[in-house]
């Protein structure tokens, strides 16, 4: 059974294998082709205009090339960043971790563990420190925003 699906395996990885040097190989004619023509045209350029006006028009030429292919990417980043935000708009918002129902799960353990009557004065100064901390950010953006003049000194 699994001597069939290895010979197949073996089969599609060679035929892609195969695909692949086929598409390497007339790349590079391709290029070496394209350079024989590029060399063509400077040559007539060359005879007819000279070595400077030969040199301006290929190096024109080529830049002409690098900007539609430049532009060429820009479209097609610009696309794919559309169509990602198109599938994210599409996909549910993320659940909060307290929503995890492990998570849930682990916090009634640890409970059940430590009991409700010891737990109490973790959480009295947990508690505490988190609304400390939510006043020390919130008065230091209002001193943001006072520095930057957005709103007025207290009186």
């Amino acid at each position: 059974m699994f001597d069939r699906i290895y010979d197949r395996w073996k089969k599609d990885a060679s035929g892609a294998l195969s695909l692949g040097v086929i598409a390497a190989a007339s790349i590079v004619t391709a290029t070496v082709t394209l350079s024989f023509l590029c060399a063509a045209a400077f040559v007539v350029a060359l005879d007819r205009y000279g070595l400077v006006d030969a040199c301006l028009a290929g190096a024109g030429v080529f830049l002409l090339a690098t900007m539609a292919l430049l532009g060429a990417y820009a479209i097609h980043v610009a696309r794919r960043r559309r169509d990602a935000q198109a599938r994210a708009a599409l996909e549910p918002p993320p659940l909060s971790a307290l929503a995890d129902p492990r998570v849930i799960l682990a916090g009634l353990q640890i409970l059940q563990a430590i009991g409700s009557k010891r737990l109490l004065p973790i959480l009295a100064i947990g508690g505490a420190a988190l609304v400390l901390a939510s006043r020390l950010a919130s008065e230091g953006r209002r001193h943001g925003a006072r520095a930057r003049g957005r709103e007025p000194p207290p009186r």
